[in-house]
């Protein structure tokens, strides 16, 4: 199951990119302490083919998810990264990804597309995980609206 929606933000798609992706190892726990604990880096440099760990607090119903950074595009701010382990991967999804696209906006700001791709294991009967996934996204993109609008020299 794939599904797509986009995110209008009033951040220049540049600043945004570099906070949401390239920053989000130590921006993550301050824009959403509710939810993220914190951010490791597991295997490389935050590069294509990085793996970083993402450790949620008790608000979440799962410890961490390990995600891997499948591609990084600095040039067009697009991003492909697939969770590999933790999050409900092995219990009810076989596989989770998400590609990221930040397009700047004639307005200044961007919008960001994001399309997640979802495998649901065999026997587990679909729920609601793509708008659950959606609406945490959402909530994601916003707070790192509001975090760069009230810290205006963040990821400058």
């Amino acid at each position: 199951m794939s599904s797509t929606f986009e995110v209008e933000t009033s951040i220049p798609a540049s600043r945004m990119f570099k906070a949401a992706v390239l920053e989000w190892h130590n921006l993550g726990p301050k824009i959403v302490p509710e939810h993220i604990k914190s951010i490791d880096l597991i295997h490389g440099d935050g590069s294509a083919g990085s793996i970083r760990q993402i450790n949620f607090t008790p608000a979440l119903p799962f410890p961490f998810a390990k995600e891997r950074l499948d591609s990084i595009d600095h040039n067009n701010f697009e991003v492909k990264n697939t969770t590999i382990e933790g999050a409900d991967i092995g219990t009810k999804l076989e596989c989770y990804s998400t590609h990221s696209k930040f397009t700047p906006t004639s307005s200044g700001g961007c919008i960001v597309k994001v399309t997640t791709t979802v495998k649901i294991l065999p026997g587990v009967k679909p729920g609601d995980e793509e708008a659950k996934a959606k609406e945490t996204i959402t909530k994601a993109i916003k707070a790192t609206e509001a975090y760069l609008l009230a810290h205006p020299t963040v990821c400058a």
